[in-house]
């Protein structure tokens, strides 16, 4: 696993993907294949470029698809989401160039919510092979050696593609904020604090988790949650060893 920290990977690091690229064909042999996988923000474009435009990437590697995950409970807002002039909508640009999309939490959807969303999805990219999920499980056959990415309709959609010239801009409101300390928290002030943070600033959240040591419990409280959408509670599997520091690590991604 080599992780690209210093940056996002379609913009600042795009460089760096390259290198490590190249630097993996040359310590590893025999591996089946790279999976690269981005954030929710990542335009998907600029880092399949690299597949392209690069001499030496492309001499080892095949781009062999571009899979999207799409929240089914939450995608419609998003994706109506008016974006300031220039700025692009990566929820958007995700699907257009997807070659599957994983259709998640299609349990908390009724089916007239799960059709309109397919039919969205269809407006964007007629040609992506869309599959439904709960939980995410789906069949890794049916996500790897798919060879579905083709170069010729990606330039019928965006004729520009193999332009290295060209830049996009993010949405700068959106951020991101990580906290690390070391103590524990009171299990009371916590829940307090998660209830007030969701009723408040829901809308506002699209990705939170963390992993929290909490007084009085051996095991570790670990949560994750999607705008409303929560899920958490200490977890047996996860317990504080007698020599571990207890920390909390909590990460916020929104606005």
């Amino acid at each position: 696993i080599i992780e690209v920290m210093n940056g996002c990977i379609c913009c600042t690091v795009r460089g760096d993907l390259a290198v490590a690229l190249k630097r993996l064909s040359l310590k590893t042999s025999g591996f089946d294949g790279v999976i690269i996988e981005t954030t929710g923000l990542a335009d998907p474009a600029p880092v399949a470029q690299t597949f392209f435009v690069d001499d030496e990437v492309k001499r080892y590697y095949a781009l062999d698809g571009i899979i999207t995950v799409v929240d089914a409970k939450h995608v419609m807002e998003h994706l109506h989401e008016e974006k300031p002039e220039g700025v692009e909508n990566e929820c958007v640009e995700q699907l257009a160039f997807a070659d599957r999309v994983l259709l998640n939490k299609c349990d908390l959807c009724d089916e007239a919510a799960i059709e309109e969303v397919h039919k969205a999805i269809r407006g964007i990219n007629a040609n992506a092979d869309i599959i439904r999920t709960e939980y995410g499980q789906v069949d890794p056959k049916r996500l790897v050696n798919i060879q579905s990415f083709s170069l010729d309709n990606v330039l019928k959609m965006d004729p520009e593609f193999l332009s290295t010239d060209g830049e996009h801009q993010h949405d700068l409101s959106v951020s991101s904020v990580s906290v690390r300390f070391d103590g524990e928290l009171n299990h009371q002030q916590l829940r307090m604090w998660l209830s007030e943070l969701m009723q408040e600033q829901a809308k506002d959240l699209f990705r939170y988790k963390g992993v929290l040591a909490v007084k009085g419990m051996s095991e570790k409280f670990i949560f994750q949650g999607v705008h409303m959408l929560f899920s958490g509670g200490f977890d047996a599997r996860f317990r504080w060893a007698a020599t571990e520091v207890r920390e909390c690590r909590l990460v916020f991604i929104g606005r």
